[in-house]
């Protein structure tokens, strides 16, 4: 989330309330991608896909897209039972940043709110006024915040410049 800079002001997020948003938001998804997946395994069946010559893969081609789109459900489904399963704690004064973790960096100008999830990095949930970004350790910059504390800097990459942020907060 970006807010100018200003006194340090740590808004605490329910973690409950975050996974539930978390799981809302895949779920959707899941059932977004399972009826796509549905839909092309009908198209793939379909009569009228039939080939009609030697070069004709219309009927393939529904086939692997229904195949794709059914493994991309089951991923989604994977990431909602590992969220689920997630216990979440609160980190104390001092705890390293580990999965579960939810951590405020702060750069000049600018305030962002990442959860280090177990899966499915990349989704934007706004919690309780925050936007709370999901990353994965596997991303660069959960690979970064692993291990870091509250008052840690670390370099990020930017868009044009490499940032240092300050680890404000590890809740």
């Amino acid at each position: 989330m970006t807010r100018p800079a200003g006194p340090l002001i740590i808004h605490r997020v329910d973690k409950s309330a975050l996974r539930r948003a978390i799981v809302t938001l895949l779920e959707a998804e899941l059932a977004q991608q399972t009826e796509a997946a549905e839909a092309s395994r009908r198209e793939a069946t379909d009569v009228d896909s039939r080939a009609e010559g030697k070069f004709d893969m219309r009927g393939q081609s529904a086939a692997y897209l229904a195949e794709g789109q059914a493994r991309l459900a089951g991923e989604i489904a994977a990431s909602i039972a590992a969220f689920e399963a997630l216990p979440l704690r609160s980190f104390g004064p001092g705890e390293a940043i580990a999965i579960g973790a939810l951590a405020t960096l702060d750069a000049p100008g600018k305030r962002a709110v990442y959860f280090l999830g177990p899966a499915h990095g990349g989704l934007d949930v706004e919690i309780e006024a925050t936007t709370v970004t999901v990353i994965t350790a596997a991303s660069s910059l959960g690979r970064s915040l692993l291990g870091r504390r509250a008052g840690d800097s670390i370099v990020l990459a930017g868009r044009n410049s490499a940032g240092v942020h300050r680890v404000a907060s590890v809740e």
